[in-house]
């Protein structure tokens, strides 16, 4: 029997792009929608074995209707951490989520997959603006199947270099005298990429027992404070570059504004569906070490 067709949104970015490689292993057939200037660095290996549409160039539409889609993931998302505009935030991460969840409706698509995150809305313009999408998408449940998954902390290789976990990494890298950071008192939950995106796989394989609106959360049900996380790292990667001498400045930075000190999470639906996380925190850091070295000299 055929696999689906699953058109998926952000196929270019860190999450999207892995997932990418998980839907074309498992013989999904894909379809991406980009721009004519996206960087496709992290896919450019697997761009002959997707069907791609330029939105800058084509009609949105174009993609839904030369060819039945069974299935929206949505991934694409703006985080806004360079000074970028309101409005730039908002475009991509509410407006033209509602125009890929307007044509998949009009084109009878059965189940949009949203990638919600686990930030309150008042953090950013960004979380406000991810939830302010989802708000719309749940106004369409009785017309196209909606289901939201919430995503604690993922990292993993080839994450952005602004992600905390790559960002630290690369610091230790270039061998700064210090890293200014909070008080690393927050608790959060770290879950690794290949992780999240067999949670993903799970869900597409009981897609059909989801009728209108469900969610699920995405973590691996353990707090670790910040503080610890970056102790581990640097332990990590001290155990490849002992000579490495950068100070953790803890407590050189303030917390951002409406900072929330942990955020509780539970995987349980996700657990009763089969999945597990199989990656622990120290495994999962030292091969994002690995991956981060091996670019140059490891």
């Amino acid at each position: 029997m055929a696999k689906p067709t699953i058109l998926l949104t952000g196929a270019n970015g860190f999450l999207g792009s892995h997932l990418l490689e998980a839907l074309l292993s498992q013989q999904y057939n894909v379809v991406i929608l980009k721009r004519s200037t996206s960087d496709l660095w992290r896919i450019a290996h697997l761009m002959d074995q997707v069907t791609s549409y330029d939105v800058d160039v084509q009609p949105l539409q174009q993609a839904f209707k030369e060819q039945e889609i069974d299935c929206v993931i949505h991934t694409a998302c703006h985080y806004g951490r360079n000074g970028d505009s309101i409005h730039s935030i908002v475009e991509s991460n509410l407006l033209y989520g509602i125009q890929v969840l307007e044509a998949a409706i009009e084109c009878n698509v059965k189940t949009f997959v949203n990638t919600d995150t686990c930030l309150p809305k008042e953090i950013s313009i960004y979380s406000l603006s991810k939830k302010q999408f989802l708000e719309w998408a749940v106004c369409t449940k009785n017309k196209i199947n909606i289901i939201n998954i919430k995503l604690e902390n993922i990292y993993g290789p080839k994450d952005d270099a602004n992600k905390f976990i790559s960002w630290l990494i690369l610091k230790l890298k270039t061998d700064v005298a210090s890293i200014p950071l909070t008080s690393g008192d927050q608790k959060r939950d770290f879950i690794y990429i290949d992780d999240a995106v067999s949670a993903y796989m799970f869900i597409l394989n009981f897609i059909d027992i989801h009728q209108e609106f469900d969610e699920y959360e995405v973590c691996n049900d353990r707090l670790v404070a910040v503080k610890d996380v970056v102790f581990l790292l640097k332990r990590c990667y001290q155990d490849k570059r002992s000579n490495c001498k950068t100070i953790l400045d803890f407590g050189a930075l303030p917390y951002r504004d409406n900072e929330k000190m942990e955020y509780a999470m539970c995987n349980d639906k996700l657990k009763r569906l089969g999945w597990k996380s199989m990656i622990d925190l120290n495994d999962g850091l030292k091969k994002c070490i690995e991956y981060e070295l091996g670019k140059n000299d490891l």
